[in-house]
């Protein structure tokens, strides 16, 4: 295992702009600069990623690995737009991200259903220069970088989202997301670990992560945690979980909800913050 001496992460796409510059979207997109090299972690809904790259100086043509956590078009819209810049690069994914997917919700008694998958067809991605290498294991897809693949459920708390769903013929079934997977980096300071919405829970993926790395503080814990979706018990339950790990830095974002990570803020105090578009977080 070799450790990344300087690390620096900075979000691209992500429903809040935190300054003066930037596109704010519903989406995740974050650019992570290492020792070996640049690579993408998700790229949000294809609105802000280009323009936002440009205004905080980020080349994505230096980007030498893309990954995805999962199949929304939230954390994908933006792949044939930035594989139109980097020319043929890998795409680290698991396979389920190409399944079709729905969200499915009641509005004035009837059900809405919203196709919420990968909006351009992987043969397009393809023929743009997405070389996918998809694996629902844990990988090192670089030196010091990790893919968790696929993350076993352990918890009876950390639910799933009953909007979500996956459809097989002509048949829709509920999707636990099996696609859903966070970047793991290893520094010289402890794990930095990225998550896209963790729809298979915050709790279940940092042990998981600290499965693999015995004895490994968790430095920082980036991204979306899906807390705003969660019943409140099972927040409560979280958030005490987390506390517990002794994560250094948690700054969460996206699918965590306002009124959740205002109660980080509270709980974790100056180890807090709020990763809107233009944080940037170094090690």
């Amino acid at each position: 295992m070799s450790n990344q001496k300087h690390l620096r992460l900075t979000i691209l796409c992500e429903n809040t702009v935190g300054n003066l510059r930037g596109i704010g979207e519903h989406g995740l997109s974050v650019y992570i600069e290492t020792d070996k090299g640049d690579c993408l972690f998700d790229t949000g809904s294809g609105v802000g990623l280009l323009p936002n790259a440009l205004t905080f100086g980020k080349d994505l043509r230096r980007i030498k690995k893309i990954i995805v956590s999962h199949g929304h078009y939230d954390h994908t819209g933006g792949l044939r737009d930035v594989l139109g810049i980097t020319g043929p690069v890998d795409v680290h994914a698991h396979p389920a991200i190409f399944d079709d997917k729905y969200a499915i919700s009641q509005e004035r008694g009837k059900a809405l259903v919203r196709y919420i998958g990968i909006p351009h067809r992987r043969e397009a991605l393809v023929a743009a220069g997405g070389n996918f290498r998809l694996d629902r294991g844990f990988s090192e897809i670089d030196d010091g970088v990790y893919f968790t693949g696929e993350v076993p459920r352990f918890t009876s708390y950390e639910v799933g989202d009953v909007r979500l769903h996956v459809k097989r013929g002509e048949e829709y079934a509920p999707d636990e997301v099996p696609d859903d997977g966070a970047l793991v980096i290893t520094t010289e300071k402890g794990l930095v670990v990225v998550l896209g919405c963790a729809h298979a829970g915050t709790v279940n993926t940092l042990e998981y992560v600290r499965g693999h790395f015995p004895g490994a503080p968790v430095c920082a814990l980036i991204g979306g945690t899906h807390w705003g979706f969660l019943p409140a018990d099972a927040v409560d339950v979280s958030v005490k979980r987390v506390k517990e790990m002794d994560v250094g830095a948690i700054g969460v974002c996206h699918c965590t909800g306002i009124a959740v990570a205002s109660r980080l803020a509270d709980e974790f105090g100056e180890r807090y913050f709020y990763a809107s578009v233009g944080t940037v977080f170094e090690v």
